[in-house]
C-alpha cells in the first residue's frame, strides 16, 4: 500500500513539474499581445533588408511564431505592458541594437500607441520619418540618431507633449526647425545636429526644462534667439549665425558653450568670458576682432578651456586672461595679435597653464623664459610669428611674416 502511495505521489509531482515547464514555453496558439501591435512589429521587420539582419542581432531573434510579449528570450529590444485587467498586452518600448539595419520606418509605427520609448539609433534607416509618428502621444524618448533619414521634421511631432528626449541628429533632414517645437514643454534634451536644417532658430525660451541643446553642423542662419534659462550645454557650432550674443550671456547655468565656426563678429564681451559655470568655451572660427578685458581677478569662474583661434582678434594679447583662476588651456592662434608675449603669460605657463597656442600671429620680441626653461609638463606653440627665438627651440627664419618669421614650439612632457 505504501509503495502504491509513493508511486502515485511521484506521478503527481511529475505532472505538476511538467505543467510548470509548459507554462514557460512560449505559446504558438494564442496571442495575448494586441494584434495591431504584432502587425506593426512585423511591418517594421519586413521593411528591413534581410541581408542586414545579421546573426545575433536583435531583429534576428524576432520569431512571429510566438507571442512577442510572452516569448521569453525572443524579441530582444522590446518591452511590453501587462495590464492587471487581463486585457491585451501592448508594446511600450523599442530599443534596437546598432547592427546596421538597412530599411525604412513604416507608417504602421503609428499604431504602437502605448510606446513610451523608440530608439533605433546607429543604423541605416532611410527615407522620411513617417507622419504617423504623431500618433505616439505617450512617447518620452525618440532617438533616431545616426541614420539616413531625409526630408522634413514631421510637423506632427508637436503632438508628443510628453517627450523628454528628442534626438534626430546625424541624419539628412533638410527642413526648418518647426516653430511650434516650443510646445514640447517636457523636453530636457534636444539634438538636431549634423543635418541640413536651414532658416532661423525659433525662440526656444518656453522650453524651460531644456538642459541640453545641440543644433550644430547645420545651415542655420540669422541671429541667436532667446534661449531657455536652464540650459547646461549649448552647441550652435558649424552654422552661419551672426549678430550679437546677448541671449547667450544671460545663461548662468551653462557648463559647455560652443559657438565655433559661425559668422559672429565684433567684440567678445566679458559677459561671455565670465559665465560662472562654463568650463569649456569655444568661440573659434568666427570674425571677432576684440576681446573685452576683465577688470579684476575672477576666482569663482569655472572656465578651464578657452578656444578663440581663427578669428580676427587684433592688438596686444589680453593680459586679463591671467585673472581667470581655473584657466588651463588657451588657444589664441591664427589671429592678428601683435606686440610682445606678456611676462604674465610666462608665469602662468610655468604654473597653472598647461596649454598655450599662439602660432600664426604677429608677435614680436623675446620669448618669456618659461617657454624655454619650464619645469612642468606644458604644451605651447609660438610658430609663425615675428619673435626672436632662442636656438634651442628652433631659430627665426624668413617667411610669411614681416621682418622675419619665428618658428618655435615648446612641447615639454615628462
Amino acid at each position: 500500500m505504501a509503495k502504491q502511495l509513493r508511486s502515485l505521489l511521484s506521478s503527481c509531482l511529475l505532472s505538476v513539474t511538467v505543467s510548470i515547464v509548459l507554462l514557460h514555453i512560449p505559446s504558438r496558439v494564442h496571442s495575448v499581445t494586441l494584434k495591431s501591435d504584432v502587425e506593426a512589429l512585423q511591418a517594421l521587420m519586413q521593411a528591413v533588408d534581410p541581408v542586414s539582419i545579421v546573426r545575433y542581432s536583435y531583429l534576428h531573434s524576432w520569431d512571429f511564431a510566438f507571442d512577442p510579449c510572452e516569448a521569453a528570450g525572443l524579441f530582444q529590444g522590446i518591452l511590453c505592458t501587462f495590464p492587471a485587467d487581463k486585457s491585451a498586452n501592448r508594446i511600450m518600448a523599442i530599443d534596437l541594437d546598432p547592427a546596421g539595419y538597412d530599411g525604412f520606418l513604416t507608417a504602421s509605427i503609428g499604431n504602437l500607441t502605448e510606446l513610451t520609448s523608440l530608439r533605433i539609433s546607429k543604423n541605416n534607416f532611410r527615407g522620411p520619418i513617417p507622419e504617423t509618428i504623431a500618433n505616439l502621444e505617450k512617447l518620452t524618448r525618440l532617438s533616431l540618431t545616426q541614420n539616413l533619414f531625409t526630408g522634413i521634421i514631421p510637423q506632427g511631432i508637436i503632438n508628443l507633449k510628453h517627450l523628454q528626449i528628442l534626438d534626430l541628429s546625424q541624419n539628412h533632414l533638410s527642413s526648418k526647425i518647426p516653430a511650434d517645437i516650443t510646445t514640447l514643454r517636457s523636453l530636457v534634451q534636444l539634438s538636431l545636429s549634423n543635418n541640413a536644417l536651414s532658416g532661423r532658430i525659433p525662440d526656444l525660451s518656453a522650453l524651460w526644462q531644456l538642459s541640453t541643446l545641440d543644433l550644430s553642423s547645420n545651415n542655420l542662419d540669422g541671429i541667436v534667439p532667446n534661449l531657455p534659462m536652464n540650459l547646461r550645454k549649448l552647441s550652435l557650432s558649424h552654422n552661419v549665425l551672426s549678430g550679437h550674443l546677448s541671449p547667450v550671456s544671460v545663461l548662468q547655468h551653462l557648463t559647455v558653450l560652443d559657438l565655433s565656426d559661425n559668422r559672429f563678429a565684433g567684440l567678445i564681451r566679458q559677459e561671455i568670458l565670465t559665465l560662472p559655470l562654463v568650463e569649456r568655451l569655444n568661440i573659434s572660427n568666427n570674425q571677432f576682432t576684440e576681446m573685452e578685458p576683465l577688470p579684476y581677478p575672477r576666482e569663482g569662474l569655472q572656465l578651464r578651456v578657452l578656444d578663440a583661434h581663427a578669428n580676427r582678434l587684433r592688438g596686444h594679447l589680453p593680459i586679463s586672461l591671467v585673472n581667470i583662476a581655473n584657466l588651463s588651456s588657451i588657444d589664441l592662434s591664427h589671429n592678428n595679435f601683435s606686440g610682445r608675449i606678456p611676462l604674465e603669460y610666462g608665469a602662468k605657463l610655468g604654473s597653472s597653464w598647461k596649454s598655450l597656442l599662439l602660432e600664426d600671429n604677429f608677435l614680436i620680441g623675446n620669448v618669456p623664459p618659461q617657454f624655454i626653461n619650464g619645469t612642468v609638463a606644458v604644451r605651447a606653440n609660438i610658430a609663425r610669428n615675428c619673435l626672436r627665438c632662442p636656438p634651442n627651440i628652433r631659430f627665426c627664419r624668413g617667411g610669411q611674416r614681416p621682418n622675419s618669421e619665428c618658428v618655435g614650439q615648446h612641447d615639454h612632457s615628462n
